[in-house]
């Protein structure tokens, strides 16, 4: 089971912009590993993985969205805020990485400033964790410089963009 960004944006853009409570906002975290581990002991395969975007590139995507018609339908008032309130996100991605990675349902972090690259990467990651006929584990090894599997160790040595 792969979720996307938006199962965490409690954690995230709801807790910077204020389109939730305090209270909303450490209920998710406290309840969201417990779920997670729901999943898991019911069988479910579940992956974590973090798009890890350095404000360089994030400013760039920004940018593109104003003026190019393929993703302008992306573009929102919440992205004219994202930038000026960097510093909140990386708080929020630091807090929420740090309180839902656990053993059984640990994050990995994808290097995402080059999207064929990032992809590529998770994709070899996800195959590399699935069992399937024929899997030739020489073309599942995930590039290290790509991805990582999440340590609280990452929060402040530079592996996380700031």
């Amino acid at each position: 089971m792969l979720f996307n960004r938006s199962w965490y944006n409690r954690a995230g853009v709801e807790r910077v912009m204020g389109f939730c409570s305090s209270e909303e906002h450490q209920l998710f975290l406290e309840t969201v590993p417990q779920f997670e581990h729901m999943l898991v002991r019911s069988g479910i395969t579940r992956m974590k993985y973090y798009l890890d975007i350095g404000k360089h590139e994030q400013k760039t995507r920004l940018s593109s969205r104003r003026s190019c018609p393929l993703t302008q339908w992306k573009r929102s008032a919440v992205d004219d805020q994202a930038i000026k309130r960097s510093g909140a996100y990386t708080d929020a991605r630091n807090e929420m990485l740090a309180r839902t990675h656990t053993p059984t349902t640990p994050w990995r972090v994808v290097h995402a400033d080059d999207k064929r690259i990032a992809r590529v990467g998770l994709i070899t990651d996800l195959l590399a964790h699935v069992d399937y006929a024929g899997k030739d584990e020489r073309l599942v090894r995930p590039d290290a410089g790509t991805m990582f599997a999440f340590d609280a160790a990452h929060l402040s040595n530079g592996m996380l963009a700031r």
